[in-house]
């Protein structure tokens, strides 16, 4: 951790969100997309940077398996926030296929499409499978393919066989995504951002961007290394309200330690009447980022994760059945960032 004089506050770095687009119980995946546009469409006016969606397949909780497709719907739904995939599975899809979709995206929305790239499935081994365009690869053959990719969207492919077009010559920055250690070193070896996904894998976290830091060789992309962290946020006007809207992500947790999928359910009073102990203590330690309560409660949590982390850019993502609520949770940590630079206005007043 940096000493107080170079303590970072968090107005001093970038606040974005990742949706998982998850499908509500008694709602359908079309109520999802609309929810999510206009969550967009509210994050852009309140200064969020980017705005990510995740590769996930056969999940009946999560609706954004055609995630190229969802990038440009939301693209189209905002005018300056930055859209983009966190991430996109690379195993599953050709290279080609995806520089030719980021490509395009890049072309309708310039210079506002981030392409985040993971090698984990975002599903099942079986589905997997039915994804994969050859049984043969898998996440081992991640970095070759990575390296394909990237030569798709170089100006010097312009004399090779196959191109990407669009896409070739196109500056759309990659990033690697990680929930261990191996892609903290690749991006390092790259020259490429890193963000990791403590949201639902802490265990990782400190030893990872220890590892992109101490490694990190600057390149045309980036001259420092800049590393990303998500967490969960669970916000409310109290306390007990926030603890009582976390218990929508607490049963989500629960389906995915039992390896099971269902739509996001409404909270409920007491959890101690659906978790038992070993569960319970499972989830919290799966959810150990996930900061709940009062804006002052919220604040001082992810302060202390900041100068734990000195994470270059925080990324919110909110289970929160009751859209209104979620919105609300979001506009609460807005105003977070914006406490230092109301207090500056007012100084320089006086």
């Amino acid at each position: 951790m940096n000493n107080n004089q170079d303590k970072k506050n968090l107005s001093d770095i970038s606040l974005s969100v990742l949706d998982l687009a998850a499908i509500l119980a008694g709602k359908t995946p079309a109520d999802t997309f609309r929810n999510s546009a206009e969550l967009a469409q509210q994050v852009e006016q309140l200064g969020y940077k980017r705005y990510w969606l995740a590769e996930h397949h056969s999940m009946e909780s999560i609706a954004s398996s055609a995630t190229s497709v969802l990038i440009g719907f939301i693209a189209g739904k905002t005018s300056t926030i930055r859209v983009g995939s966190g991430g996109i599975m690379l195993p599953n899809h050709s290279p080609l296929v995806i520089a030719e979709q980021f490509g395009t995206l890049e072309s309708l929305y310039p210079g506002r499409i981030d392409l985040g790239i993971g090698r984990a499935p975002g599903s099942d081994q079986v589905t997997a499978r039915a994804l994969r365009r050859n049984l043969q690869e898998g996440p081992n053959d991640f970095p070759e393919s990575l390296m394909e990719l990237r030569q798709y969207f170089s100006a010097e492919n312009s004399s090779a066989k196959v191109r990407a077009i669009p896409g070739e010559g196109l500056k759309i920055p990659i990033w690697l995504l990680g929930s261990s250690t191996y892609s903290a070193q690749l991006a390092a070896i790259l020259g490429l951002p890193f963000a990791f996904a403590s949201h639902f894998a802490p265990t990782y976290l400190h030893a990872a961007l220890n590892i992109y830091r101490e490694t990190f060789k600057p390149s045309e992309d980036i001259k420092e290394p800049y590393a990303l962290t998500c967490v969960n946020v669970i916000a409310a006007n109290t306390d007990e309200e926030a603890e009582y809207l976390a218990t929508s992500l607490y049963q989500l947790a629960m389906g995915i330690i039992h390896g099971t999928s269902r739509p996001l359910q409404p909270p409920v009073k007491n959890m101690d009447e659906i978790w038992s102990d070993h569960e319970k203590a499972a989830i919290l330690q799966m959810m150990q980022y996930t900061f709940i309560g009062k804006p002052e409660t919220v604040k001082g949590k992810l302060q202390r994760f900041l100068d734990e982390t000195q994470a270059d850019e925080i990324m919110i993502t909110s289970h929160i059945y009751d859209h209104k609520a979620r919105m609300n949770s979001y506009e609460i940590v807005a105003e977070l960032w914006k406490e230092k630079e109301l207090k500056d206005k007012i100084a320089h007043v006086f």
